[in-house]
């Protein structure tokens, strides 16, 4: 019977170092009973295979400086496990290792016990033929992940704390679009920038990043006494008195990480902007900018006409210049969700109705709005389909400011990008009005004649 264990057992290590699904394996591992060690148990004189570690040797070999792509963790029993595996690195291409696969030494070196940081520092070092020993984790391969998103915050891997290795993220901007390769680590999704061939890059989550904006936060304002243990927090509610209810996912626009989009190919018919939206500090030129257009280009732009509560004037018309209404029919269409924005000058209310927007798209133009940043949340979506544009304050070093009011300017303008510039889609430095003017007529010809991304919502 021992004579037949042993041929089962030398059967089986066989097809496990050789087989057509070892494709990592070089010479079996030396194990007790293959050396003249003590018999196995077993049922009936079978081996329990279940109980043999599977050791496998992984060589290649390394003469630049690319990383490896792979970043380590030490498990709770001092193993050294591989995290993740950057995709498009020199392990992805090479397929020499898996997640979960645990290393036990590199060169010849037990690696146990020792920390990921020395570890990290070995194979960026490494140069010739490296060789792994490794317990493979025979962990199915997660299915593939290929989505685009918009960035809606600035990173720099190198700066953060959290990070595993900060060699291994990618850093990027506002507005830059990023390619997701993997979401399989909760905290951590690898990715790369759009038209970018090289490796992928980790970058946080949406829910790391809610978690440490949050943290932020509360620690800025020192109202409250939060636990900010790791994703122990809770959003703060954002509130104002605009219509909130219109777009549920405004809720979360203290808390803004990333955006999904889909690319539409040029003069899709099936999608095109109908709202020019510009935004800016006041006094910036947006309304001069918004008449100019309309001017010139009277076929293509036109500005949706204000409800008011005020008497009409002897020489005023209805509906030319504004819409006159009673103070209870206009309360009646706020309280209907009728309104974009609406405020109170000299006792009178002013409004802008949804329904004057509407009225120039089936005209086929494009509605121009000067508005608050706060009307994003209703028109950040498929009907409206807007094209953001941010009409920034000029550099007061260029100019005299007599009285402070271009510093007070500076300052607002300033405000705005921090706080709603990942919504817009384009930014115009406004040195020169007439300059700001054709600037912004060729940014609209290129949307309508070129491929742009676009949030998935709108399309799907």
């Amino acid at each position: 019977m021992l004579c037949y264990a042993l041929l089962q057992a030398h059967d089986v290590v066989a097809h496990e170092i050789y087989g057509e699904d070892a494709m990592r394996v070089t010479p079996p591992p030396l194990l007790p009973y293959l050396n003249g060690g003590e018999e196995l148990d077993g049922t009936n004189g079978e081996v329990e295979m279940e109980n043999v570690t599977r050791v496998r040797l992984v060589q290649f070999q390394k003469n630049t400086d690319e990383p490896m792509g792979i970043t380590l963790k030490m498990n709770e029993d001092g193993k050294c496990i591989v995290a993740r595996i950057m995709h498009g690195g020199m392990i992805h291409r090479q397929a020499t290792l898996h997640v979960g696969d645990e290393i036990r030494e590199i060169n010849g070196i037990p690696v146990q016990n020792q920390s990921v940081n020395a570890l990290q520092k070995i194979l960026r070092e490494a140069r010739g033929s490296i060789t792994f020993k490794i317990v493979p984790s025979y962990r199915s391969a997660p299915p593939p992940c290929e989505i685009f998103v918009r960035a809606q915050f600035d990173y720099d891997p190198l700066e953060d704390e959290l990070i595993p290795c900060a060699q291994a993220g990618i850093a990027f901007k506002t507005g830059d679009i990023l390619q997701i390769i993997s979401k399989d680590d909760h905290h951590w999704w690898q990715a790369r920038k759009d038209n970018s061939a090289g490796s992928a890059g980790l970058i946080p989550s949406p829910e790391l990043q809610e978690w440490r904006a949050a943290c932020a936060a509360m620690e800025k304002t020192k109202h409250e006494q939060v636990n900010c243990s790791i994703f122990s927090r809770k959003k703060k509610q954002y509130k104002d008195k605009y219509l909130a209810k219109h777009n549920a996912v405004f809720d979360q626009l203290d808390l803004v990480t990333y955006e999904e989009v889909v690319k539409l190919p040029m003069a899709d018919p099936a999608f095109k902007r109908k709202t020019l939206v510009l935004l800016g500090a006041h006094g910036v030129g947006r309304r001069h900018i918004k008449n100019t257009l309309i001017a010139k280009h009277p076929d293509q732009y036109a500005y949706p006409i204000p409800h008011t509560t005020r008497a009409p004037r002897p020489d005023e018309e209805n509906g030319r210049n504004y819409f006159f209404v009673s103070h209870d029919e206009m309360m009646a269409d706020i309280a209907a969700n009728e309104y974009l924005e609406y405020g109170t000058h000299e006792e009178a209310m002013y409004g802008t109705k949804l329904e004057t927007i509407r009225k120039i798209h089936h005209e086929g133009k494009m509605a121009i709005l000067d508005v608050e940043p706060q009307a994003l949340k209703i028109l950040r979506t498929a009907e409206f389909s807007p094209y953001v544009v941010f009409i920034a304050a000029p550099a007061l070093q260029n100019l005299n400011d007599y009285d402070g009011s271009l510093e007070r300017l500076a300052k607002e303008s300033d405000m705005l990008r921090q706080a709603y510039g990942h919504y817009f889609d384009l930014t115009i430095v406004n040195n020169d009005i007439e300059e700001t003017i054709t600037a912004l007529e060729n940014a609209i010809d290129r949307v309508h004649n070129t491929p742009q991304w676009i949030p998935v919502s709108w399309v799907y």
